[in-house]
């Protein structure tokens, strides 16, 4: 059986904003809409969709490289460090990306660490108007060390 660990959101989020290019003017948008709830939570977000929130908004949100130059692998680090854990990324299902691989890895990380993820405007609202955005929220994942302990110890 694999051992879990609690991690806690704060009442303060860190949130990641990313859109692929069909999408930044709605995320840009959502995020005017929304310029009250997000001021509250610490902002991040890949370079050109980071810059385009910050200039349209005046929030303040910290750029990463461009999705294809490396951005969304940044942002699932800091997911892996506890940087991240709250996630809107509208993607664009019409048009194709060349760092598709990419953005799975990042989905697949935030599935991994058990964080919100929404991949449209409407999931988007349904998490920023949840009662869990006021409070802490305790979450349970793999414990980690303890996996990565257990394993070299079976491989030698």
């Amino acid at each position: 059986m694999i051992e879990t660990i609690t991690l806690t959101i704060g009442k303060q989020k860190n949130i990641a904003l990313i859109a692929h290019d069909g999408k930044k003017a709605e995320l840009v948008d959502w995020c005017k809409k929304n310029v009250e709830i997000l001021k509250k939570h610490n902002l991040c977000g890949t370079g050109t969709t980071a810059k385009m929130i910050t200039d349209a908004t005046g929030l303040t949100v910290k750029g990463y490289n461009s999705g294809p130059l490396g951005g969304d692998q940044q942002i699932g680090a800091k997911i892996c460090e506890g940087m991240v854990d709250f996630v809107i990324f509208l993607s664009d299902p019409l048009t194709a990306a060349p760092h598709d691989p990419d953005v799975k890895a990042l989905m697949r990380i935030a599935q991994v660490y058990d964080i919100p993820f929404a991949n449209n405007k409407t999931t988007a609202d349904f998490l920023l108007q949840s009662s869990l955005m006021d409070m802490e929220y305790d979450r349970e994942v793999i414990n980690f060390q303890k996996h990565i302990s257990n394993r070299a110890s079976k491989l030698l």
